[in-house]
C-alpha cells in the first residue's frame, strides 16, 4: 500500500521491525490528523450552505 515504508535507502541500514512499525504509526497518525482537519472544514462548509439555504427558505 505504501511502498516507501520498505525503502531502506536512508542511512543504508535496514531498520528494525520496531522502528519500522513506529514510522508507520507516526505516518498513519499524521494522515489521520490531516484527514480530521479536512473533514472538519467540509462539515463547516456544509453547515454554512445549509444555514444559507434555510435563511432563503424563510425569507
Amino acid at each position: 500500500m505504501f511502498p516507501f515504508w520498505n525503502n531502506h535507502c536512508c542511512g543504508g541500514q535496514t531498520a528494525s521491525y520496531k522502528t519500522h512499525q513506529e514510522r508507520k504509526l507516526t505516518f498513519l497518525k499524521r494522515m489521520r490528523d490531516h484527514l480530521e482537519t479536512r473533514i472538519a472544514a467540509l462539515n463547516a462548509a456544509i453547515e454554512s450552505i445549509e444555514r444559507q439555504m434555510n435563511q432563503e427558505d424563510t425569507a
